[in-house]
């Protein structure tokens, strides 16, 4: 059921001696929502996101992600959850197959199942005849939707998405987006960050943050609403500005 929060955040903090890195913030999101964590530079949303998915320990506060505390099980939390990172989501010196064994290992499954969901995911993404090539020679969208597919190859709960279209054609970031909301449709939760600020209107809720806190938190209709503005971008022009 689309209700049932699958993140449920309170009062989380990251201190770096007496820098608030992100000051108590509390959210939830909902099973098979897209939520977008928006932020400009410096704004917390990326130390955020590693206390979410477990890489980094919160000084303070409350957080589950699928069921599993940020604090007592950030292993079980790596394990069920996918991840895919702008700068680095795969290993350009390996072919299309070798990434997909390498990842699908990673995450747990079987030789057999690995076998399977290679073919299953080149076809889906209809670059058959690309296994045996190089990761790094194929162009940045083919790539992008590969690293998505294989964040997604073990079938996790709920996947982040740290700045996924950085750097492509608006074409392709329109086609991966088709395939978030295919995912989303499925009961996949989808998490993402992103500077598109057109992008944010294609989420079921935005947050954004502003200095480690989070100032605004709605559906893009209701903010634009609320900030009496036309579009996602002047919403984070006034919180940046502090209007």
């Amino acid at each position: 059921m689309k209700d049932q929060n699958i993140i449920q955040v309170k009062n989380l903090t990251k201190k770096y001696g007496d820098f608030f890195a992100v000051n108590e913030i509390s959210f939830h999101v909902k099973k098979g929502e897209i939520f977008g964590f928006l932020g400009a530079n410096g704004a917390g949303k990326t130390t955020a996101m590693k206390m979410l998915i477990g890489i980094s320990k919160p000084t303070y506060g409350e957080a589950t992600v699928a069921g599993f505390d940020v604090f007592k099980n950030p292993e079980k939390i790596k394990k069920n959850i996918g991840y895919m990172s702008q700068k680095f989501a795969l290993y350009d010196d390996l072919t299309v197959n070798e990434n997909i064994i390498f990842f699908g290992g990673i995450y747990g499954l079987k030789r057999k199942i690995i076998k399977h969901k290679t073919k299953e995911l080149l076809s889906y993404l209809g670059i058959e005849e690309l296994g045996k090539t190089l990761v790094g020679s194929l162009p940045l969208g083919v790539k992008q939707k590969l690293a998505f597919s294989i964040a997604l190859i073990h079938e996790p709960k709920i996947v982040f998405l740290d700045e996924p279209t950085g750097g492509v054609d608006p074409i392709t970031r329109r086609q991966f987006w088709e395939m978030i909301y295919e995912k989303a449709h499925q009961g996949t939760t989808i998490f993402v960050t992103t500077h598109y600020m057109d992008e944010a209107e294609y989420c079921d809720r935005v947050s954004i943050m502003v200095t480690g806190k989070i100032e605004a938190l709605d559906t893009p209709k209701k903010l634009k609403e609320i900030y009496k503005v036309d579009s996602m971008n002047e919403v984070f022009l006034k919180l940046a500005r502090g209007e």
